[in-house]
């Protein structure tokens, strides 16, 4: 490879990956020769977070001895939205975000995910319920607020990850209305795509323009439209080139996390947006 080539390929994003224990002693190379950032994603687990999760903890920083990429973990989101209504899982919410938080300060992690709360229905209902924009946005406060606190004291940046979006601004502009370095958003190409293709949302490129330098960090997958696939890049349809020259042109360096639900395709998967002149 030339100079030209070279210096061409190493001005490529990084591609990272979404792993558990066992596929980062699996992908242990890969992850350390290329010092590839990583979200570790078991701590999103309420059964884990009430338990001793630090021995779990020790093991990662056993293994990324050495590391110089960027380390995440995905936080809690299951059974709850973070602008619920019932006051008393409220408390659980912000029970499991502090938790979370404990788990970054240990592992010297500076990001966490957590999920959106709007769907479709908020989009289609939003002139039936006036001023529900508002209240969503004041529980999430209420919520989150204490969580917020604590990620700016230790560093973490919660970024907010769309799911069942159909808007692709709102989520972003609950991020805004924290002001807060500490919080901005994160974008799920598979969900983008779900919802371009079953709810009527923009293209996962638009989702990107619509971030900008609010987007901290992605989810790569590819799907169908269709279905929350988490495929391989390269296995379904999505229209990689568009997503990736939107980021470059709208955004900030975002943290690229291949999130893949079969991990033994990762190394495929980044090898496609690699042959794409995509990535790294």
């Amino acid at each position: 490879m030339n100079q030209t080539a070279q210096a061409s390929t190493s001005a490529l994003p990084v591609l990272g990956a979404a792993l558990t224990i066992g596929d980062l002693e699996r992908l242990h190379n890969w992850v350390m020769e290329g010092n590839r950032d990583l979200e570790l994603q078991e701590f999103c687990y309420a059964e884990i977070l009430n338990a001793d999760w630090r021995p779990l903890a020790d093991r990662y920083k056993q293994l990324l001895d050495g590391h110089q990429g960027k380390v995440g973990i995905h936080g809690p989101f299951w059974g709850f939205e973070i602008n619920t209504r019932d006051p008393d899982i409220a408390a659980l919410v912000s029970k499991r975000m502090l938790q979370a938080l404990d788990v970054c300060e240990y592992l010297g992690a500076d990001m966490m995910v957590v999920h959106s709360p709007y769907t479709a229905w908020d989009v289609n209902n939003s002139y039936n319920f006036e001023g529900d924009d508002e209240a969503t946005i004041r529980r999430c406060h209420r919520i989150m607020g204490e969580a917020v606190k604590k990620a700016e004291d230790i560093g973490v940046t919660i970024v907010i990850e769309n799911v069942q979006d159909k808007d692709p601004h709102a989520r972003v502009e609950l991020a805004k209305s924290f002001d807060s370095d500490a919080v901005r958003v994160s974008l799920d190409t598979g969900h983008a795509y779900y919802a371009h293709g079953m709810e009527g949302a923009p293209p996962v490129d638009y989702f990107v323009a619509a971030a900008g330098k609010m987007l901290a960090h992605v989810h790569l997958q590819d799907a169908d439209g269709c279905a929350d696939r988490h495929w391989a890049p390269g296995e379904g349809t999505l229209r990689w080139r568009a997503v990736m020259d939107s980021i470059r042109r709208h955004c900030d360096a975002p943290r690229l996390i291949l999130e893949l639900k079969d991990n033994s395709k990762l190394i495929t998967g980044a090898e496609f947006l690699e042959g794409m002149g995509l990535g790294r």
